[in-house]
């Protein structure tokens, strides 16, 4: 691979964002908060915080979301938002009656300093008496970070807080599957099923944020990870995480470090190799082969490869969003003969330059651009000169798609002006064939569309 290619761009004499490449930290954090069950998300900070997150996740989701607020205010920026907190806290309880709270701050309660631990600390002393849900709290100023980093310490903190003893030891295997879609996650339940593993996802978002629809509105969804689980993950044989620019502590981790539980780190299972690191790491903690079901999935997929080739090798990409997505798909479109000229996020220093080396190791014709700590103006003042055939990443880059006059594959989170975004496969063999046919038929369609004969067979 041409070491030329990854030159480093120098960023602009500029502190500005135009169109942000990411989005705020405790927005990650409260979709977390949304897959365990019974459970309420609550920013400690202001109410348009709340509204704007809501926004993000019912455009996509399609689903109500409820996101709880202390909702400060000039005189709490002044004087603390401790008595705030608490009487959100109280009012929470009475409305919804959660399981459990998971507590997020914003830039405006970490700016002023507010001592979240302390100040839940002593609402337990001032309210023990009450039948009293699981608070979870987490530090996630949007100033130090994105909504990745804030879904990644949303689940750590469940971990730390919730795992508090080691449990009895279980034939049971943890999966952390990073920020995927509800489809992804059962797609993981069906993979756990199959392979006779008990496995706890943490979090389980493929009922609380994709629900069936109902005939009365009910305030909290069914589904969810149970606190039961997440108690006893401790005393799990083993630990799966997907991701190759993880934070160097994690649920993952901690489990490892505090109770001894293995934790095996592996790429988001995009694409054939990565999905086969997957599989080999479910055949070996099981003790079963892989069922003939996903042979069958694997050799599909390959046909396809070979099949729907023609129509793809060759095309520039350029790739955008979530760090360990951004790899993924960078695996994925390597074997498939794309070439990524541009691999960009918002995030920054989570190695995804080395991350995307070794996942395309041996199977891309170049190595891509890549940047991090990026925002859609940087990405089109660059993407410009490469001549892309193909934008791939969520909707924030459709003007820039429209602009260039070339299609734009929906991926990842935010979906706003598409249906079912959060019914994107994306994981394992299957997902990398749902991946595989989209791309194919973005580009038949555009050929077709734009072809003076419109040819009825390609």
């Amino acid at each position: 691979m041409s070491n030329a290619s990854t030159k480093k761009t120098a960023r602009p004499n500029f502190v500005s964002t135009t169109n942000a490449c990411k989005l705020c930290t405790p927005l990650g954090a409260a979709m977390a908060f949304r897959g365990i069950e019974g459970a309420i998300p609550f920013l400690h900070g202001s109410q348009g915080c709340a509204t704007y997150m809501r926004r993000y996740v019912i455009s996509h989701f399609r689903e109500p979301v409820d996101i709880a607020s202390s909702a400060l205010g000039e005189k709490n920026a002044i004087y603390g938002g401790g008595p705030n907190l608490k009487k959100g806290v109280l009012n929470v309880m009475k409305k919804y009656e959660p399981k459990l709270i998971g507590v997020a701050t914003t830039c405006l309660t970490e700016t002023i300093g507010d001592d979240v631990r302390m100040i839940l600390k002593e609402f337990h002393g001032e309210f023990g008496d009450l039948d009293l849900p699981e608070i979870v709290h987490v530090s996630t100023p949007s100033y130090n970070g994105t909504h990745t980093d804030g879904w990644h310490g949303a689940v750590r903190s469940l971990v730390e807080q919730l795992c508090t003893t080691k449990a009895e030891e279980a034939n049971r295997v943890n999966i952390l599957p990073n920020m995927v879609s509800c489809e992804d996650v059962r797609q993981l339940h069906d993979i756990c099923r199959d392979f006779g593993i008990m496995g706890t996802i943490l979090p389980d978002i493929s009922e609380t944020l994709d629900g069936p629809t109902l005939e009365d509105y009910v305030k909290i969804p069914s589904g969810g990870t149970t606190l039961e689980d997440i108690k006893t993950m401790s005393g799990s044989r083993a630990t799966i995480e997907f991701g190759r620019c993880l934070p160097q502590s994690t649920g993952g981790t901690s489990l490892e470090s505090i109770f001894g539980v293995k934790n095996h780190r592996l790429g988001l299972p995009i694409g054939l190799r990565e999905s086969d690191r997957f599989y080999e790491a479910l055949e070996a903690l099981s003790g079963t082969p892989m069922p003939r079901r996903y042979e069958l999935e694997r050799g599909r997929l390959i046909d396809a490869y070979v099949d729907g080739h023609k129509y793809v090798f060759g095309k520039r990409a350029v790739v955008y969003g979530e760090e360990d997505l951004v790899a993924g798909l960078c695996a994925f479109l390597a074997e498939i003969g794309i070439d990524v000229v541009l691999a960009g996020t918002g995030s920054r220093n989570k190695g995804l330059e080395n991350a995307i080396a070794a996942v395309t190791d041996g199977v891309a014709r170049r190595a891509p651009e890549v940047r991090e700590g990026v925002d859609f103006q940087d990405i089109a003042d660059e993407a410009e000169t490469l001549k892309p055939d193909l934008l791939i990443g969520h909707s924030k880059g459709y003007k820039y798609a429209k602009a260039w006059n070339i299609p734009l594959v929906r991926v990842g989170f935010p979906i706003h002006d598409r249906f079912g975004g959060q019914r994107v496969l994306h994981l394992g063999y299957k997902g990398a064939l749902n991946l595989f046919d989209m791309i194919v038929n973005t580009v038949i369609d555009k050929k077709q569309t734009e072809s003076p004969i419109g040819y009825g067979y390609i």
